[in-house]
């Protein structure tokens, strides 16, 4: 249990580095460039997808024997476009159907703060997804 806990401790590390990495170019490109959301989204993810690939085989998870790195490089990546997916698609129905949708929201934030808190609503959901299927599919089983 103690090895799961220290393991969970670590990939909230590697995952909170990797969020303001891909949180910080999403609002980079958003706010500050105007690109439109999901485009700033695709590339901020992107980039802490590498980012969170070498930490996490690195510092996280414990390489299956005799893996095939480009195997194991497949299915993060497999993994992760399902987890960009999610996070796409939860950022648009918390803009798309929710925010734009319910007028006492767009009375109360902007629309950056509504991307913001899709974006954060997105990365926390798929924060879970991705430790949950990292583990099954990349772990060395004991």
């Amino acid at each position: 249990m103690k090895k799961l806990i220290d393991q969970i401790l670590k990939f909230g590390v590697v995952g909170f580095i990797a969020f303001f990495i891909d949180f910080g170019i999403f609002k980079l490109l958003s706010s500050v460039f105007g690109v439109y959301y999901l485009v700033a989204n695709f590339f901020g993810f992107t980039i802490a997808l590498i980012f969170n690939y070498v930490a996490s085989m690195t510092f996280v998870f414990e390489r299956k024997e005799n893996a095939d790195r480009k195997a194991e490089f497949l299915i993060f990546t497999v993994l992760s476009v399902v987890g960009l997916g999610l996070n796409e698609l939860i950022i648009y129905v918390c803009i798309e159907e929710i925010y734009l949708h319910i007028p006492a929201l767009t009375a109360l934030m902007s629309r950056q703060w509504a991307e913001t808190f899709g974006k954060i609503v997105a990365t926390g959901i798929v924060m879970v997804y991705n430790f949950i299927t990292r583990k099954i599919f990349l772990e060395k089983k004991e």
